[in-house]
């Protein structure tokens, strides 16, 4: 039977998003505000905050087939193998299902020698799925982590309406790592693995390159609805090379206290980082390998000069160091207040066995083994356990 049904477009229905622009043909939804983006003034961010990671249409219906129409918009590296097209997937009373991928939208090729940027035009795509089964159910379409997606129509061929909500709020921040990099599937961050194990319901602020200690980012997350709040923080300022251990000292307990205005006693966990060899003792900046790309491949590595670590430039060791002394700090006076090693989700011994693809990001296993960690050490029986769905503030 044809999908005849038009399924709102709204908050009711589309998931983890902060805001729905509209648009000419549809919604676009953003991951964060325009006054955020605006503070930001940062086209990384604003490209970050455009792409659907943890994004997912949810409805109730008795359904056996659901149609998405959307226009995606991605980037790709000129002379470099593309990055694997975007993927919608189909999830039934909490089973994938199916999967469609993306194609056509405005893809921007970028020269990573140049930067000269050649932009191509396509047609909007359509992911549909049929034989969903009698009866009623819980559909998602997860959206593309890795592509903005503007929605055009979602349709099914039988009423809906919007799916319960009933699991624990989870705010997630973190770096590309949360949002999802080197993960083949939206429902393959290792964030969206967690909360879907843990039955939590995710809004991922994991932005590529951006978790950068910013204010504006400590006033989206102290201002959302919440019950439960991560932040995976360290290996941005490494990577970007932005501040130094006295300023990331201050920058940090500035940070919680913002957070803790608006959450003043919702569990809040910070997250060191994973392991990632090249620049575990070194400091950043991080760049392109010269050497991979003239290969053509996508290969980083750490610039920084590890002699300089004594007057203050930052490694993920002494990251580490520092977030759990700040914390034990903090936690004399906000028992609310928690520590989770990143090495624990993700260390060298895991990195011998799972080597990050690209030296920086974890691949699809890793996504899949940290998701597992997670769920069952911070939702299971740690910082979060026993957490429910408090009421709308």
């Amino acid at each position: 039977m044809t999908p005849t049904h038009a399924i709102p477009l709204t908050d009711d229905y589309v998931r983890g998003a902060l805001r729905l622009e509209d648009t000419a043909r549809g919604v676009a939804p953003w991951r964060l505000d325009e006054w955020a983006l605006r503070q930001a003034a940062d086209p990384r961010v604003r490209a970050n905050a455009a792409q659907t990671a943890g994004v997912r249409v949810a409805l109730r219906t008795q359904a056996t087939s659901v149609e998405l129409t959307a226009r995606r918009s991605r980037a790709t590296f000129a002379g470099l193998e593309p990055r694997p097209d975007g993927v919608v997937e189909l999830v039934v009373d909490s089973c994938v299902m199916a999967e469609v991928v993306t194609s056509g939208g405005t893809v921007a090729e970028l020269d990573p020698l140049t930067g000269a940027v050649t932009m191509h035009e396509g047609e909007p795509f359509t992911a549909r799925f049929d034989g969903l089964g009698p009866g009623e159910k819980t559909i998602e379409l997860w959206l593309p982590h890795n592509e903005a997606t503007e929605l055009i129509e979602v349709r099914a061929n039988a009423p809906a309406e919007p799916a319960p909500s009933d699991g624990p709020r989870w705010l997630h921040h973190g770096s590309s790592i949360g949002h999802g990099s080197n993960a083949t599937r939206p429902t393959g961050t290792w964030a969206a693995a967690a909360a879907r194990s843990a039955g939590a319901e995710l809004t991922n602020l994991g932005f590529g390159g951006s978790a950068l200690l910013d204010p504006f980012m400590a006033r989206t997350i102290r201002d959302l609805p919440a019950d439960v709040i991560s932040l995976e923080l360290g290996i941005n300022l490494v990577t970007s090379d932005v501040m130094r251990l006295r300023a990331m000292r201050t920058a940090v307990h500035g940070y919680l206290d913002q957070i803790r205005d608006g959450h003043p006693s919702a569990p809040l966990l910070v997250i060191s980082p994973i392991h990632c060899g090249i620049v575990e003792t070194t400091p950043g900046p991080a760049a392109f390998d010269p050497d991979a790309l003239a290969e053509g491949r996508v290969v980083f590595t750490s610039s920084g000069d590890p002699a300089e670590v004594a007057a203050g430039r930052l490694t993920l060791e002494t990251i580490r160091v520092e977030l759990a002394r700040i914390v034990a700090e903090r936690r004399a006076e906000d028992e609310h207040l928690h520590y989770l090693d990143g090495l624990s989700l993700f260390g060298a011994d895991d990195a011998a066995r799972l080597p990050l693809p690209d030296a920086l990001h974890p691949g699809p296993e890793a996504h899949r083994l940290m998701g597992e960690r997670f769920a069952r050490s911070v939702f299971g029986g740690g910082a979060f356990a026993g957490v429910g769905r408090t009421r709308e503030r």
